[in-house]
Parts: structure tokens; C-alpha cells; sequence
């Protein structure tokens, strides 16, 4: 079962004091690039949670937050009161102004403010790796119905090549004859005498060379590949992304033997089935 790398998760703490909001989305990219976010006071963590996300997301890139909401009278910021009034102090010598209008200013200054350093507490640490994990849990179930889109699509898709497939195999007889015929029309319009041995000879090496009958095996051998490996437990987008690139290897070798255009047309439209799937290939993990 394949997954898609496109997902998003989201979780809402409540503590006595504040409310955590856990959120984490991710996009398709090669490897993982991951992005953090969170208040100061969970950063000493920072590199437990990158590991549990790594482990869990692989790939993608991934933006992780935490935003905090203080909903307690607790706070970490104090007035910093002696260095405020020494501001306004100051202040009033340079200026005659209001009491409230110095005070803005003065808050605004270096050290107006104390930010006390806050501690973990283990208890509330471990609410929020809960809180974590349902997220990552979340994301992971998003991913997973995306990969299900995904997966009936390139079902879809690599059933109609297999159609075109047999189409190409329906009407290579009449291309050889076509082959054939044009060339024996051309040596008629050139009005020369011919070997006829020889011209057999010669049509037979030209034909052999504009044989498909290897490339439309090694196609079907492909097509199947990439179902088997699409419903197989250790389904991954690298994997089946190679598995694209030999099919449209093959595509383009029936393409540029073909040399008939009823062909060549179904050939167009064989790559452009390909196409959307090597696109639709990268935002699976």
C-alpha cells in the first residue's frame, strides 16, 4: 500500500495553565526536510522530536509547530520595575509628556522586561508527546488515503498503456505489410530492373530492424512489475518511479521503430499516460 507524502496533522493540549496546538503538514520532496517550530522552553527537546518525526514521516517536506497559549495568570515575563521608572526619569528630562505616553516608551527599552527561564516539567512533557504522537498518527492516516487517490489512479492509467499495448500489437502485422509495400512502390517509381533475390534479402534486414517484438514483451513485463510492486507491502515512489522510467525506456523504443503512423499515434498517447504518473510519482513516499 503505497502513501503519499502530502499530509496534515493536528492536536490541542489543554493544561492547567495554557493550551498547546501541535500541528504538522508535509509535501513531497526527495528527502526529508524538516522544519520546527516552538516556544523556547521545548527547544531542549527539539532533537527527540525531529527523530520521532523522522522515523515516522521518512520522507517530505515537513513543517512541524508548536504554538503556546497562556491561559493562566502564570507568566515567565515580569516588569523589570527600577529600570522602567529610571527610563522615565530620564525621559522627563528630555521631554514634558504624559505619565501613560512615557511609560510606552520606556517598556519599550532594553531590560524593561525580565524573561524568566522556564523548566520542563516531565509530567507535562509527557501529555505533549502524547499529544505528538496523535499527531503523527493523524498525518500518517492522511497520507495513507492520499496514497489510496494515488494508487487507483496509476491503476487506472497503467491498465489503459497496457490497452494501447495491445493495440500496437493488433496492428504491427498491417505495419510490416505497409513497410513493405512502401518500399516495393519505390523501387517501382525509380522504373529499374531489380534482383528480385536480393530485394528480398534487403527487405528482410530492413524489417528485422524495425522489429518490436522484444520491446512489446519487456512493455508487458514492465506494466506487470509496476502493478505487482503498487499492491506489495514494501511499495515505495523510488521504487516505482525506476520501474516508470524502463516502461517509458520501451515506449520510446516502439515509438521510434514504428515507423507507421496509426502507431505512432497510440505510442503519443501511451506517453502521455506515462507522463501523468512519473508527475503524480513524486508526491508518493
Amino acid at each position: 500500500m503505497i502513501h503519499s507524502m502530502t499530509g496534515y496533522g493536528k492536536a490541542v493540549l489543554q493544561l492547567p495553565s495554557k493550551k498547546l496546538t501541535i500541528e504538522i503538514k508535509s509535501l513531497n520532496s526527495k528527502n526529508l526536510d524538516l522544519n520546527t517550530r516552538m516556544p523556547s522552553v521545548y527547544r531542549e527537546k527539539e532533537l527527540d522530536i525531529r527523530k520521532l518525526i523522522a522515523n515516522q514521516l521518512e520522507r517530505g517536506k515537513v513543517d512541524f509547530s508548536i504554538f503556546l497559549e497562556v491561559t493562566g495568570e502564570e507568566t515567565s515575563t515580569q516588569l523589570n520595575t527600577p529600570v522602567v521608572k529610571q527610563y522615565m526619569k530620564q525621559l522627563k528630562e528630555v521631554v514634558n509628556g504624559d505619565e501613560t505616553e512615557l511609560l510606552k516608551m520606556a517598556v519599550r527599552f532594553p531590560d524593561a522586561l525580565n524573561t524568566e527561564r522556564e523548566e520542563i516539567d516531565e509530567n507535562e512533557w509527557h501529555q505533549v508527546e502524547n499529544s505528538i504522537a496523535e499527531v503523527l498518527k493523524a498525518i500518517d492516516l492522511y497520507r495513507l488515503d492520499e496514497g489510496k487517490v494515488l494508487e487507483a489512479d496509476f491503476s487506472q492509467r497503467i491498465t489503459s498503456i497496457g490497452e494501447l499495448l495491445e493495440k500496437v500489437v493488433a496492428i504491427d502485422p498491417e505495419r510490416i505489410t505497409a513497410v513493405r509495400e512502401r518500399l516495393q512502390k519505390a523501387i517501382d517509381d525509380l522504373k529499374e530492373n531489380i534482383d528480385q533475390n536480393r530485394f528480398e534479402q534487403e527487405l528482410i534486414y530492413y524489417i528485422e530492424k524495425y522489429d518490436i517484438t522484444e520491446e512489446k514483451v519487456r512493455l508487458k513485463n514492465h506494466l506487470d512489475y509496476f502493478m505487482s510492486s503498487l499492491h506489495s507491502d514494501d511499495s515505495n515512489g523510488k521504487k516505482l518511479g525506476f520501474i516508470a522510467q524502463e516502461i517509458g525506456r520501451e515506449i520510446n523504443t516502439i515509438g521510434s521503430k514504428s515507423n507507421y503512423a496509426p502507431m505512432q499515434k497510440i505510442v503519443v498517447q501511451m506517453k502521455d499516460e506515462l507522463e501523468k504518473i512519473k508527475e503524480q510519482l513524486l508526491n508518493v513516499l
